[in-house]
């Protein structure tokens, strides 16, 4: 699992990018310990009420404090975003599609709950709803650039213009030892720090000023390269938010979705962390005072970073590894939710599964994230929309036998005029 001596330079160029890195460093990692050891402590005592609860009829007429609190958990249910029944047909509706169609690939091998589909006509129907384009619009236009946005470098991008990326589903069986989704993060591993399109997002952290620090600045978003290696399953694109529609209920101990719910400190503590040694035994009482800890550079470690298929997967937070995050009191299950709700995470927050369900009922979800039009998810966009017509995996995600010959695949006319346009098979997206 060790990463290549190689990462030592990468160490290196990147402190030597940015003036006084070592002292501003040093100085900013002192003020996240100590910050982290506040609002962790304020995490642990709230718990699933630290996330934000909003109904979708309200999105437009939210203030100025409820959409900060959204912004800086990182994290947010919205509710009533499709009629109950309607969500809870669509899982009928997978199931029988699963039934008819014995050989889809899935997992467990030897239990299939979540399941490497994209093309079912409720996933389709479901990312073209009306309804979820309008949420995911919301949430894109909660990203903004200091700079003009009407320099060319924005040319082509629309907030308001949703795009679909399709995603698999699952209907998770209550049990125990459900390990397919420790704490981590998508949307970029080492490309954080290696690719300097995507370090740009986090360039606040790098200068010293990391509680300027704004995961909502569009700019480096646009040309950063998520997936420099072309490993399968990593998302090459922009997703302002990750989500997932619920087709059932799922609450706390049902196998739900659980975040660290502060973007920005998370941002700050896992972006500096690979420049910092604990100088004293793990797990003693040390590791939240900064005296404790040292400016080294002269290892390749990236916590949380490790080799997988020719590329990288992470970060992947851990207790022993990110100790100040406090993880295993700080990761916090979301609130209840029932079938039409929908939960969304900003594409930095660490966030993982509930390894044990121990509710009576199956707790479904189907992946859909918010994706808001530039060229580089246009691009993406046009490459899913021929794999779409042919039945194929998408580009993103591990290529199998593809879903051509499946019953019950979707096709075009499943697809709302909406839903259409998000998926590029309408030129004219402005309509």
């Amino acid at each position: 699992m060790a990463l290549p001596p190689r990462f030592v330079d990468l160490k290196a160029s990147v402190a030597a990018s940015y003036p006084d890195f070592e002292k501003n460093a040093t100085q900013s990692w002192a003020e996240i310990l100590e910050e982290l050891d506040k609002v962790t402590k304020l995490i642990k005592e709230q718990g699933v009420d630290y996330i934000p609860q909003v109904n979708f009829a309200d999105l437009q007429t939210l203030n100025h404090e409820q959409v900060d609190k959204i912004k800086r958990r990182g994290s947010v249910v919205i509710k009533d975003i499709v009629p109950d029944e309607q969500a809870a047909k669509w899982k009928e509706e997978l199931k029988e599609f699963v039934k008819v169609n014995p050989t889809v690939d899935g997992l467990p091998v030897d239990d299939k709950q979540f399941f490497q589909l994209y093309w079912t006509k409720p996933q389709v129907q479901a990312r073209s709803h009306p309804n979820l384009l309008a949420a995911s619009t919301w949430l894109n236009k909660l990203y903004h650039t200091k700079s003009n946005p009407d320099s060319p470098k924005f040319e082509g991008v629309d907030l308001n213009i949703p795009l679909t990326y399709a995603d698999r589903f699952r209907i998770r069986k209550p049990g125990v030892g459900w390990n397919f989704h420790p704490p981590h993060i998508d949307g970029g591993t080492i490309e954080r720090w290696e690719d300097p399109y995507f370090r740009r997002c986090f360039e606040d952290m790098f200068t010293g000023n990391w509680r300027k620090h704004d995961p909502f600045e569009l700019e480096g978003r646009l040309d950063a390269r998520s997936s420099l290696y072309g490993r399968p399953g990593q998302s090459s694109i922009f997703r302002s938010f990750q989500g997932w529609l619920a087709m059932s209920e799922t609450a706390p101990t049902q196998g739900t979705l659980r975040v660290f719910p502060d973007v920005l400190l998370s941002n700050a503590y896992i972006i500096l962390r690979p420049f910092f040694t604990l100088t004293i035994p793990p797990g003693t009482e040390g590791i939240f005072d900064a005296k404790n800890w040292k400016f080294d550079l002269s290892k390749p470690d990236f916590q949380g970073i490790h080799p997988r298929d020719g590329g990288y997967v992470g970060p992947r937070p851990t207790p022993e590894l990110h100790p100040n995050m406090r993880l295993e009191n700080c990761m916090i299950s979301i609130p209840k939710v029932n079938p039409g709700d929908a939960v969304f995470w900003h594409c930095d927050v660490v966030h993982s599964v509930e390894t044990d369900h121990i509710g009576k009922n199956d707790s479904a979800v189907m992946y859909i994230p918010a994706v808001p039009l530039t060229p580089q998810n246009q691009a993406y966009i046009e490459r899913q929309k021929a794999a779409f017509l042919q039945g194929e995996t998408p580009p993103d995600f591990p290529k199998g036998e593809g879903e051509a010959g499946y019953i019950g695949v979707a096709s075009v006319v499943d697809i709302s005029n909406e839903g259409k346009r998000a998926m590029g098979l309408m030129v004219d997206v402005g309509a």
